[in-house]
Order: C-alpha cells, then sequence, then structure tokens
C-alpha cells in the first residue's frame, strides 16, 4: 500500500521548481503524490492549514509538513 504525500503550491516560480525537484524526486512505489495548487483552489487552503502547513510550498508526508522554501504565506492565499 503506498502511502499519500501532499504537495502544496501557489503557482509560483519557487513552487514550480520545488515541484519538479523534491515532490517529482519522491519514489512512485512508496509515495502517491498528490498536487494542489492553493492558488486555484481556495477551497483547501483549510485542509492545508490544518495539516500544519504555514507557507508554500510545502510536501506534507505521514501527516508532518515539510516546508521546502518560503514562496507565500498561508494567509496570502485566503
Amino acid at each position: 500500500m503506498k502511502n499519500k504525500a501532499i504537495f502544496y503550491h501557489a503557482g509560483c516560480p519557487v513552487c514550480v521548481q520545488a515541484e519538479q525537484n523534491v515532490a517529482n524526486a519522491l519514489d512512485p512505489e512508496k509515495y502517491e503524490v498528490e498536487s494542489v495548487h492553493l492558488g486555484t483552489d481556495k477551497s483547501r487552503v483549510t485542509e492545508a492549514e490544518a495539516a500544519g502547513v504555514k507557507s508554500v510550498p510545502a510536501l506534507v508526508m505521514d501527516g508532518t509538513p515539510f516546508h521546502i522554501n518560503f514562496g507565500a504565506g498561508i494567509e496570502a492565499l485566503k
């Protein structure tokens, strides 16, 4: 059974590079990666906050948020 990883981003250049370098580097045999663009899917901002996301890009794996770089604070996406 694969674990789920969610990559939250806002579509900015920092986020796109992080997705290419980090999220896409995960072993597809171990992780199913979902990419969520919070700039276009605002309904999922609350979900990201509940998962501990403070800024994007961020990758949530096994219930733990990993903040990759500071592209935008979560408040700016509301």
